[in-house]
């Protein structure tokens, strides 16, 4: 891809640790210039708290994972030099992303507001775990907590298991995104007004948007989901919906006709329930009559049967499975992006633009590689730089 939707706009990004980072990235994958601004004191969490402080070419690997298509200006917001610099570059940049909790930077100085009296076209963007307004507004918002929140921990297992959260950080990726959706729709906007916006994405609003179906139905007719005796993937789903042992791993069953795997596994029973409902009305009765009946053939017997009769069924992977998996090498989902001594494996944008996937123009940055640069493009000679980093307002990478 030769050139990029979002080529020629600047953004400052003062995020840390994932959903504002990971807006940060997606942004710069579309060509955004994209600044990061982060403390000069040992930079952004990430840069120093990672998954068992695990790094690669001296880098935390959960920083060089969401800080790609980046470059680095170290500004301490904490001394006036530093704030007044933040808005010398805002006056020349068209986004700004931030997730600190509500309040920190109005303190200082940097609100939307002030911000907006530099440059009336900036778009503003604050992530923040639960909004400006309400009891909650200065809760902690990390992933974890707002799962804990949303209602969705008994929505998994059976009923005699304690709350299960995911996986997965959902919260914070699609608060990422969301992020994202906002700041394009205010990017359209300001072609016709000529005029920025102030675009909030509150992280409890996401993981609530990500239940609709099951809230709608809550809220219109008081039913909510009941997990069954047996180990639903999901409790509102029918019977199979859930995960299942075969001879040599495990694999999923989705939403499936009762009759196509009665057909799988020529079970008789299973034959006869046609109504959609059965699965639910006879939910714990299905788990036990098919909670072992895989164990006979390995998990690609399955797969391959369950397609043959219209089941849905598929794998369970684990990382190493992931690794060896053809489609995602052959599809550009696994790639690589530049690093300080080679290049750093990683995954790939997932979207297409005209049948192309926006590369990776370079990798996370080191703290304040860009520093010099940045700071001459905004028009600082060489001394008013060496001044700012004499006096702790920045730093140039050692």
């Amino acid at each position: 891809m030769d050139s990029f939707p979002l080529e020629g706009l600047r953004v400052l990004d003062l995020t840390q640790m994932l959903a504002g980072p990971l807006a940060g990235t997606r942004l710069g994958d579309l060509g955004a210039d994209v600044i990061k601004v982060e403390n000069p004191d040992g930079g952004e969490f990430n840069r120093t708290h990672g998954f068992q402080d695990v790094t690669f070419q001296g880098e935390m690997t959960t920083f060089l994972a969401v800080n790609r298509n980046k470059k680095s200006l170290p500004i301490n917001l904490k001394l006036p030099q530093g704030v007044e610099l933040l808005k010398k570059l805002a006056k020349s940049s068209d986004i700004l992303v931030h997730n600190f909790r509500p309040g920190v930077l109005e303190r200082l100085g940097l609100s939307y507001e002030d911000l907006r009296a530099v440059n009336p076209q900036l778009i503003y963007c604050a992530i923040s775990g639960y909004g400006r307004v309400g009891r909650l507004a200065n809760r902690p918002g990390q992933d974890l907590i707002l799962q804990g929140y949303s209602g969705s921990m008994f929505a998994v297992g059976s009923e005699s298991d304690p709350p299960r959260p995911g996986a997965l950080w959902a919260a914070d990726a699609m608060s990422g995104y969301q992020a994202v959706i906002g700041i394009l729709a205010a990017l359209h906007a300001r072609t016709h007004s000529r005029e920025g916006s102030f675009i909030e994405v509150d992280m409890y609003g996401v993981v609530l948007d990500a239940q609709l179906q099951e809230l709608v139905t809550f809220l219109n007719t008081g039913k909510k989901p009941v997990r069954s005796q047996s180990p639903s993937a999901h409790a509102s789903i029918p019977s199979p919906y859930g995960v299942y042992r075969t001879q040599d791993g495990w694999m999923t069953l989705a939403m499936s006709p009762l009759p196509a795997l009665g057909e799988l596994l020529e079970n008789d029973w299973l034959r006869s329930l046609s109504n959609y409902n059965d699965g639910h009305v006879w939910r714990d009765q299905i788990f036990a009559e098919i909670e072992h009946a895989f164990e006979g053939h390995p998990t690609s017997y399955w797969v391959e049967r369950a397609d043959i009769f219209g089941v849905w069924a598929g794998p369970v992977y684990d990382y190493d499975d992931l690794a060896s998996e053809s489609h995602l090498v052959e599809s550009g989902l696994l790639t690589s992006q530049p690093g300080s001594a080679g290049e750093v494996k990683t995954v790939g944008v997932p979207l297409k633009i005209n049948g192309e996937r926006p590369r990776i123009r370079f990798g996370a940055p080191t703290l304040g590689a860009d520093t010099a640069s940045i700071l001459k493009s905004m028009g600082l000679s060489d001394e008013e730089i060496n001044d700012l980093i004499a006096n702790g307002v920045t730093r140039k990478c050692a």
